[in-house]
């Protein structure tokens, strides 16, 4: 690459790298070459950090052949004012509803029920907050198929979706809240029991093709996009993280499994289970609306803290 350019290319070049995150080459969270930035790499939960300064960045590009040599006069061209961050649109989907009642407590609470609470709880909190759109798959007792779930996020250009459920399971002791994310393997026996449900109350769901549009109907799940996939992962890790201490959480929370809801391969998606309602414990909970408002509180608390962080900057 020749080493003398002209001021457009450096202003441009700088530009962009000052005004944009970059991904870290092995996944993870997200950094930029301000001087006080810090990156902040992330997987499972095993974390490190480490100081990277604009100096840093642009010598290593330097040292790469990436960037021309600017001289003092070409530094020194002004850069457009940073644009303001539009707000982060969140899409909240209360699963079930209508016809499909979902798992049934021992207390015969509903799943739809608790789901929809939840999910207009959630919705009036985090509408309140700046930097946050928030929408719903639905606002009352009806049915959306799963796939009209996913295309409302995707035809909305959704930057996270969250499917919130209670769980239901053979075992009556199982309790606590966890988190799904896309994968295409059930991370365990439990949650492989859960995608058949899942198939067994919309079997026209079962394959791929049948519920995404026809331009990504070959997609294959796991070439589903790398930053929708980290995203996904990050979000999930955090909820459980910042919902640990606040409210049950079941034994390995941090789950996987190939949802319907999960497969969109461009906007970052995750599914919470609030819950057992085979539990007495979870049930009672989750059927009382007092705990529900503070289930919805502390995860309204979580989620804006995700969206106005640092994994979305």
């Amino acid at each position: 690459m020749n080493k003398t350019s002209s001021p457009c290319c450096a202003a441009i070049i700088i530009n962009f790298i000052e005004r944009h995150p970059v991904p870290h080459p092995t996944g993870g969270e997200f950094f930029n070459t301000d001087p006080s930035s810090k990156m902040h790499y992330d997987e499972g939960m095993n974390r490190w950090q480490e100081l990277l300064t604009r100096r840093e960045m642009l010598g290593g590009m330097l040292g790469l052949g990436l960037v021309c040599v600017a001289s003092p006069a070409i530094a020194n061209v002004p850069l457009p004012p940073r644009k303001p961050r539009p707000p982060r649109l969140l899409v909240l989907d209360p699963g079930h509803g209508g016809k499909d009642p979902g798992a049934i407590g021992r207390n015969g609470v509903l799943e739809k029920t608790i789901t929809l609470d939840l999910g207009l709880r959630l919705a009036n909190l985090l509408r309140g907050q700046e930097k946050i759109q928030v929408r719903l798959t639905r606002e009352t007792d009806t049915f959306v198929p799963l796939q009209d779930r996913v295309k409302f996020a995707r035809a909305l250009g959704a930057d996270l979706f969250v499917s919130i459920h209670a769980d239901s399971a053979p075992n009556p002791k199982a309790r606590g809240l966890s988190v799904y994310s896309l994968s295409d393997r059930a991370s365990d026996d439990l949650t492989k029991s859960l995608v058949e449900q899942e198939i067994k109350a919309e079997p026209e769901q079962k394959t791929l093709p049948d519920y995404v549009d026809p331009e990504v109907a070959a997609i294959l799940l796991d070439l589903t996009t790398k930053r929708t996939r980290q995203l996904s992962a990050g979000v999930k890790e955090r909820i459980i993280r910042g919902m640990t201490g606040d409210w049950p959480i079941l034994t390995n929370p941090i789950r996987s499994a190939n949802f319907v809801v999960l497969r969109a391969p461009d906007v970052p998606s995750v599914l919470l289970e609030s819950g057992f309602l085979s539990n007495t414990q979870d049930a009672t909970m989750l059927a009382s609306k007092t705990q529900r408002a503070r289930l919805a509180k502390e995860l309204a608390k979580e989620i804006h803290r995700i969206l106005t962080g640092p994994l979305y900057a």
